[in-house]
């Protein structure tokens, strides 16, 4: 006589994001960037003025995205000058401005299909570009990066099918939805961009405005006001290039690092933007 095989619930899904929100030390990254951002969306002048103070954190974070990716202009440079094609240094801060502009319109079609969203991304960054082939799309075999951030020679460059491979992967993570902290999902777009450089250029500037279209669409920062990217510069290009190198490890340590490293650069991103309040408060900006 047969008898009727045992049922078992299926296994729930796992986030692999929410694992990494639970890596010693992410818990409290995640909530001490929380409360920093939570300080300045309650400052006074955000009631009034909030217009402002995000157009101020665009320009600023803009001019540090730049920074990084070496054209460290002042911001009374960057605010002074209209010619941005003039040389590299300058054509690097154009993209840095544009991409900072065309994060915000581009929610909705993150939500629907990343891989579309960086492409955007990366033919704005672009702009009117020599090699138009190559803009817009993930780059093919044999086709160079030309990347003005210099420094991730520690980090081997994957080949073309790894990185479609990967893009894929993250944007099926993405559409699928996670439980994890805005803090953690947009350090780890970050990361993985920064690390495949899928593009034949801009692959930096591209992966901090990618972070800030998740910050955004995450509901942590929805008025675009924390600028990361200032954070970041503060903090450093090798200090950069050291977290970025343990996201690259994928070890728990390196992972946890890695996010740490962008919760204090988001957090220095929102002390800047406090600062900018106090001088509207002040009647100095």
């Amino acid at each position: 006589m047969a008898t009727k095989a045992a049922s078992f619930p299926a296994p729930e899904p796992v986030d692999p994001l929410a694992v990494l929100g639970a890596l010693p030390g992410v818990p409290e990254a995640v909530e001490s960037v929380r409360q920093a951002v939570d300080r300045l969306y309650a400052h006074r002048v955000m009631r009034r003025r909030s217009d402002e103070v995000a157009s101020e954190a665009a320009l600023r974070g803009a001019r540090a995205s730049a920074a990084l990716s070496g054209a460290d202009w002042s911001l009374e440079e960057v605010r002074r000058r209209s010619d941005f094609s003039a040389d590299d240094e300058a054509r690097i801060v154009g993209a840095a401005l544009r991409l900072t502009a065309e994060a915000g319109q581009l929610l909705a079609v993150w939500r629907r299909s990343p891989l579309q969203a960086l492409a955007r991304l990366h033919l704005v960054a672009a702009g009117g570009a020599a090699d138009e082939a190559t803009v817009g799309r993930p780059r093919l075999a044999g086709e160079p990066v030309t990347e003005s951030f210099v420094g991730i020679t520690g980090i081997p460059l994957p080949e073309p099918r790894e990185v479609a491979a990967r893009l894929d992967g993250l944007a099926d993570l993405l559409r699928s939805g996670t439980a994890a902290p805005a803090l953690v999902a947009g350090a780890v777009v970050h990361g993985e961009l920064l690390c495949l450089r899928p593009f034949g250029s801009f692959n930096g500037p591209v992966a901090r405005a990618a972070e800030r279209i998740v910050l955004v669409g995450s509901g942590l920062d929805p008025k675009s006001i924390c600028p990361a990217e200032v954070g970041f510069a503060e903090l450093g290009r090798a200090g950069y290039l050291k977290a970025l190198e343990g996201y690259a490890s994928g070890t728990p340590e390196g992972m946890a690092e890695w996010i740490a490293h962008c919760g204090r650069a988001l957090e220095l991103g929102v002390r800047e933007s406090v600062a900018v309040c106090e001088a509207l408060q002040r009647g100095a900006a």
